[in-house]
């Protein structure tokens, strides 16, 4: 029997899914910006207690990876490992421009093309939903526009439908699907070194 939870905290938005094991999901969606840490678990037990299930019930929980809100991704890798450390089940993490792409017609190719700022753009082409034909990149914005397949499915919406990122979850390799954030450009915070103060060596 199987009963995934999917997170997705990469965006401006809460998502969440409950993949029951008659096949049936139930969502929650909150528009929010900020705030995903305070209200997380309230909305995980909710979900859970509408469908008269607990942790305990929980198989596999699926978080998508990014990129995306440095906080919020944190926010939700955070939460995902942590059930799934407590309760021993996989969590299986999601690249959110593959996540994105499952919302396209099955069979047709898809390009997913997401704003980065500075005029720049984050794009993965894939032959099918879900079926990447090479890694993520970040591109200038009209080089990205430049490399979208001809006649794809584009898509341009941050946010996806969580929904399918539960029912993907269902099948995906734990071993090839791990739960840690997918930036794809650097993070801009970095550790200091200039004020460093050179070590002694003996």
């Amino acid at each position: 029997m199987t009963i995934i939870l999917a997170i997705d905290t990469a965006a401006p938005r809460l998502q969440l899914a409950l993949l029951m094991a008659n096949g049936a999901t139930d969502i929650a969606v909150d528009d929010i910006a900020t705030g995903h840490a305070e209200l997380i678990f309230e909305r995980i037990a909710t979900l859970l207690a509408r469908n008269g299930l607990g942790y305990a019930d929980l198989t596999r929980v699926a978080v998508t990876t990014g990129p995306g809100s440095f906080t919020g991704l944190r926010i939700g890798l955070s939460a995902a490992r942590g059930i799934g450390l407590a309760r021993a089940i996989p969590v299986i993490g999601v690249p959110s421009l593959l996540a994105i792409s499952l919302a396209a017609a099955a069979g047709k190719s898809v390009s997913v093309l997401l704003d980065a700022r500075r005029d720049e753009a984050y794009l993965q082409n894939f032959s099918a939903p879900g079926m990447p034909l090479a890694p993520a990149q970040i591109l200038p914005m009209a080089d990205a526009r430049a490399a979208i397949i001809a006649d794809a499915t584009l898509i341009e919406t941050p946010f996806v439908d969580i929904a399918l990122v539960a029912r993907y979850a269902a099948s995906a390799d734990p071993a090839t699907h791990t739960p840690e954030a997918a930036y794809v450009r650097e993070a801009d915070a970095k550790p200091q070194s200039a004020a460093r103060i050179a070590r002694l060596t003996p």
